[in-house]
């Protein structure tokens, strides 16, 4: 149906996909079939584990993806071979981007399912906690009130808490990048 939808309409400004990048192994539904409708997609990832993978990544792996740099960063928390991508643009005043896949969201952050508290806070505070204060972080999912309601069960009494709930139920759809150094996370 994709595949037909794109040679029907035939546009003349068209992005080509020749990149993907996957976080986790969860999140790689359907890439067999993107790289069937798209023959020489690089899929990249950590872990082997991830469908129709053909650039296996590793900590501190660094790439171009046009004018673009990607450093691969290991946050082997949530499964074994999870990775964000941190990227920014040389000669550029835009900030830098971090994509967390399950790692990091707004509040809170990804299950446990193959590794530890110990290599999350690695991952948290060692890894993403050094990247600039300017970075946009894009999670992986949005349960940013869920998490905020949790934090509130928590410790009802902190008025933070109940402003950051206030604002997320506000601004809702605007959730899925936010700067660390807006205080959100």
């Amino acid at each position: 149906m994709l595949k037909q939808s794109i040679h029907a309409r035939k546009p003349s400004n068209v992005a080509e996909l020749k990149q993907f990048f996957v976080a986790a192994k969860d999140h790689a539904g359907g890439n067999e079939k993107l790289v069937k409708l798209m023959p020489g997609l690089t899929v990249y990832g950590g872990d082997v584990r991830v469908g129709a993978l053909t650039q296996k990544v590793t900590h501190h792996n660094t790439f171009k993806v046009g004018s673009l740099n990607v450093k691969c960063l290991s946050m082997p928390c949530h499964t074994s071979g999870h990775i964000c991508y941190f990227v920014t643009k040389e000669n550029s005043t835009e900030p830098p981007a971090v994509f967390t896949g399950d790692t990091l969201f707004v509040a809170g952050c990804g299950k446990f399912f193959e590794g530890t508290a110990d290599e999350m806070y690695k991952a948290l505070i060692e890894v993403l906690g050094r990247l600039p204060p300017e970075t946009r972080v894009y999670c992986g999912h949005e349960y940013t009130i869920n998490n905020l309601k949790f934090t509130r069960h928590v410790e009802p009494n902190n008025e933070a808490i109940q402003k950051k709930l206030t604002w997320a139920k506000v601004f809702k759809s605007s959730l899925t990048c936010i700067h660390f150094r807006e205080g959100w996370l």
